[in-house]
């Protein structure tokens, strides 16, 4: 396989906040693709900085006393904090606000310049006298002129949808002082971007730099008409670099930082002795963008023209992904689901959300929900209850001993996995890392199966039998380390930790090819925690802005239910309520029944290896996947019983009349499975 050499970059956060879950969707998307170019032995590198310029900056700094530049520091220095909490390892993270991105950014201009691409006109904006500064829309609100709402931005209408200047605003208050803003007039500078059209029109069409809905998107909606100015400067005063053939002008802050992305590989190249150029012109370099769907605009259109105009690499491909929700719903600071990614360590293993987002990431653009009770019963699954468990239920029968001298016969186990790598590589490569996870579980359920035919925790007990167990265990071992190989990018502590196991470490993905045989495995311990959903929830409480909580009334309970279905007049004795065992029990599989209209198979853990499989019917009211994690009440000593669909061991208790109107019931926090229900 031809080395590659691969330039990867991750959006720039703002330096005026903290990173949160949403935030982490993208550098662990970006982390994991480039863990995974590194472990095919490709050249790669991951580059970010913080995105630290722009008036927000210059007046929270005055708001709290200290300068720019601590203000900056500062914050960096808490992202850097975040990132390595999540095993988010870049190469190089730099600033906006430095030499390197100063003297590029002088170089652009001048080729734009050059080029006659920069027009200059005078543009009337709102002012704020009181902080002495121009404000953009966002930091202006007021009253709608279109239907009166209050408190509305300074650019749309968030009630009636309307859109408008800011100078249109009843009563615009400036968001940073409340002071009422002035109408001013200044000199701002723009580049014409509509003389690059044929240039951007051909780039967007060609095959791979974007994805087919992106391309789609940016010809209906600017290429089929010509492109407006992009006004690229902002008057004093601003915290920035001042335009040295302009004074008193300043680049605005989406002018350089993605030219940050460059200064940040400059700053890369001079400590590591490479050559600047080989990265941003070299035809054999690739260039990689990972960013949201909100800034298409400027990485799809604006930076790959600043890039031809100045002669640099064009982005041989820009990743867009979605947003995230959290239980389908936007994060929300009273919901407790704006999290941030330091609370987010103060309670989880980061090993969980990187697994969890790897096996919501496609390739595309879609939205990603975290689904905190599926996010429970996935971790615990997959990464517990499938992968590390192939290593807990063989390590400990030979550890302080080698692995057989040679691979036993696996009935093609080892063999049918080493094939499935190719696929599984496509896959990351795709940026399609959820059926990469599919592939990989998949694997690990086959391994499960032959362990649990096996059973060598029975062969233990028979000391004439120990080379056989030590045969089984080193197959066991095996598939665990090809998987682990296969989830490297995702779990890189994992892969450590595997290597110390087995005293090799995992470097390279063609490693799950052979098997080890004959090195000595070291004492097991426990390489992932199951997590519980009471972590979570004190996750959610910390993050929860405080409400005011009202009283409850009993006057909108009707007798609609009762009516309907009316008391029964028949009496059961103590004794007879309590021969019926109910417990909590935690849904782990759902799936509906294909030849019943009503019915849902769900497979229920009473805790430990406790299990019931229950027929329900509530097709058509919950979807499977809505059900996994969740806690329910199940009745665990019904007689089972026999249907054509399969036999049915218990019952999940729900209330409502049947049809749609069914909701299964639910405990209250701090139940756990296998507790009685009295």
């Amino acid at each position: 396989m031809t080395q590659r050499q691969i330039l990867v970059t991750a959006a720039l956060p703002y330096a005026n906040g903290h990173i949160h879950i949403g935030h982490l969707v993208e550098y662990i998307q970006t982390d994991v693709w480039v863990r995974f170019q590194k472990l095919r032995g490709h050249k790669c590198i991951y580059i970010c900085a913080d995105d630290t310029h722009g008036t927000t900056i210059m007046i929270r700094a005055r708001q709290e006393g200290r300068s720019e530049e601590e203000l900056i520091a500062s914050m960096q220095e808490a992202h850097a904090a975040d990132f390595a909490g999540f095993d988010i390892e870049f190469d190089n993270y730099g600033s906006t606000n430095s030499p390197e991105n100063e003297q590029l950014c002088g170089e652009f201009w001048a080729a734009l310049r050059k080029a006659g691409l920069v027009t200059e006109r005078n543009v009337t904006q709102l002012y704020d006298p009181e902080a002495g500064t121009f404000l953009a829309d966002r930091f202006v609100k007021g009253t709608c002129p279109k239907c009166g709402a209050e408190d509305q931005y300074g650019d749309s209408c968030d009630n009636c949808g309307a859109t408008y200047s800011a100078a249109e605003l009843i009563n615009p208050k400036s968001t940073f002082t409340g002071a009422t803003p002035e109408v001013r007039e200044a000199l701002h500078l723009f580049i014409e971007i509509e003389q690059l059209h044929d240039f951007l029109d051909q780039w967007v069409s060609e095959k791979d730099h974007l994805q087919p809905e992106v391309a789609n998107y940016l010809k209906g909606q600017f290429l089929n008409e010509p492109l407006r100015d992009w006004d690229i400067s902002r008057p004093a005063p601003y915290f920035g670099f001042e335009i040295p053939d302009s004074p008193g002008n300043y680049w605005f802050v989406w002018f350089d930082a993605p030219i940050g992305y460059m200064a940040s590989t400059r700053q890369w190249c001079d400590k590591h002795g490479e050559n600047f150029d080989d990265w941003w012109r070299n035809e054999n370099s690739e260039v990689h963008h990972f960013i949201g769907k909100d800034i298409q605009y400027f990485h799809c259109l604006f930076w790959p023209a600043m890039l031809k105009t100045a002669g640099f690499n064009l982005p041989t491909k820009v990743h867009i992904h979605g947003f995230l929700t959290v239980n389908n719903r936007k994060m929300s600071k009273r919901d407790g689901t704006f999290v941030m990614a330091s609370t987010y360590l103060r309670h989880l293993d980061p090993a969980y959300m990187r697994y969890y987002y790897a096996s919501k990431l496609g390739p595309n653009l879609d939205n990603i929900s975290l689904n905190l009770e599926e996010f429970v019963a996935k971790v615990n699954s997959d990464l517990v209850g499938k992968v590390v468990n192939l290593a807990s239920r063989s390590a400990k029968f030979v550890q302080n001993e080698n692995l057989s001298a040679t691979y036993p016969d696996d009935g093609g186990l080892f063999q049918a996995a080493a094939d499935a790598g190719d696929a599984i590589a496509q896959a990351y490569e795709d940026c399609d890392y959820n059926t990469a996870m599919r592939e990989i579980m998949l694997l690990a359920d086959r391994a499960n199966k032959y362990i649990e035919e096996k059973e060598p925790w029975t062969l233990r007990k028979d000391e004439s039998r120990h080379e056989e167990l030590r045969d089984i265990c080193t197959i066991a071992l095996n598939l665990f380390r090809q998987i682990v190989v296969y989830l490297t990018p995702v779990l890189p502590r994992l892969a450590e930790q595997t290597g110390e196991l087995l005293n090799t470490p995992i470097e390279h993905w063609d490693e799950s090819k052979n098997p080890l045989t004959g090195v000595a495995v070291n004492r097991f311990t426990h390489l992932l925690k199951r997590v519980e959903m009471k972590q979570v929830e004190k996750m959610i409480e910390e993050s929860r802005e405080p409400e005011e909580v009202s009283a409850v009334s009993s006057d909108a309970d009707g007798p609609e239910a009762l009516e309907k279905e009316p008391l029964t007049e028949e009496h059961c004795t103590f004794d007879e309520f309590m021969k019926v065992d109910m417990r909590i029990a935690r849904v782990i599989e759902a799936e509906e029944v294909t030849d019943s209209n009503k019915l849902l198979r769900l497979t229920l853990s009473l805790g430990g290896d406790e299990r019931r499989n229950v027929f329900a019917g509530i097709k058509g009211v919950y979807q499977p996947e809505d059900l996994l994690g969740k806690l329910v009440v199940c009745c665990a000593n019904l007689a089972p019983r026999k249907m054509r669909f399969g036999v049915s061991e218990g019952m999940v208790l729900a209330a409502g009349p049947g049809g749609k109107d069914i909701f299964v019931l639910r405990p209250d926090e701090g139940a756990v499975p296998g507790q009685r229900v009295h």
